[in-house]
């Protein structure tokens, strides 16, 4: 019996979820962010757990498919993306062997031509080296598709917010299991593949939202020195100057919300800012 689950949160995407279901190996649970498709049958039809919300939650809908869970390790994967064969046993085997490390990120192939994500090849260059009792380099980002996780570290930080939804979510989830003492490591023997759709996407949206959310996370976590970088770097183009103002307008709502993580995190955050 695997002692590992997949959650995967989708809304309106069933031909990538019928396509990527059935690669799936372990026990998935299927969080449907309010879809008017026809998710429910999509996973009906693989056997998978299915959780219906009411509404679209964003990335925090994973944190729903994580309480349904019962194993110790859960893996994420997008409605358009798998793991390889072996990945998820190996990835059990190494949390087992390193229980202060709560998050491995794996390799992501894109595609047909198995194309490294270049955010892969960045964890695999981190400047953060590999300290005592880790497993791998130590990172402070991935992508959310491609980590495996500690239940109880996931939960126990609040998993990822529901305020910055969809697009850019991973950096405040990791910051707050570093600030809580967990480490976090890049494995490229573990491969996820993903195969996202070649139109239809929203590029313009994604990145506006992606600089919204970094702000959002600086003004949480961060420094306020980094936070007047991450500004500053905003305002040099169009789709940066949008997203400081969407991001200006979330702020009244999470001015109290501010809780700077341990300096210590705070440096290693920002020996990437130049890489």
């Amino acid at each position: 019996m695997s002692d590992v689950t997949i959650v995967v949160a989708t809304k309106d995407r069933e031909g990538d979820l019928r396509r990527s279901l059935r690669h799936h190996t372990v026990p998935v649970v299927v969080v449907d962010n309010a879809s008017a498709d026809g998710t429910a049958q999509v996973a009906a039809d693989a056997g998978a757990r299915l959780v219906r919300l009411p509404r679209n939650l964003g990335a925090a809908a994973r944190n729903v498919g994580v309480e349904h869970v019962t194993t110790r390790y859960v893996a994420f994967a997008d409605d358009d993306s798998w793991w390889g064969p072996g990945a998820l046993d190996h990835a059990a085997k190494v949390l087992d062997a390193h229980p202060r490390t709560a998050l491995l990120a794996a390799r992501v192939l894109v595609g047909k031509e198995e194309r490294m994500d270049p955010v892969s090849g960045g964890m695999a260059r981190s400047p953060l080296g590999r300290p005592e009792g880790l497993p791998g380099r130590a990172i402070l980002g991935f992508l959310a598709c491609s980590i495996v996780v500690r239940r109880d570290a996931f939960l126990g930080v609040g998993g990822f917010s529901e305020l910055l939804h969809f697009g850019g979510e991973e950096e405040l989830l990791a910051l707050d299991l570093a600030a809580a003492g967990w480490g976090q490591a890049y494995l490229p023997e573990l491969v996820i593949h993903h195969h996202p759709a070649k139109g239809g996407r929203d590029h313009q949206w994604r990145r506006r939202r992606e600089v919204r959310n970094r702000l959002l996370t600086a003004w949480l976590r961060r420094p306020l020195s980094a936070l007047a970088q991450e500004a500053a770097v905003s305002l040099r183009t169009p789709d940066g100057r949008r997203g400081m103002a969407d991001a200006v307008r979330v702020l009244p709502s999470v001015l109290r919300a501010r809780r700077p993580v341990p300096r210590a995190v705070a440096r290693d955050r920002a020996r990437l800012d130049g890489y």
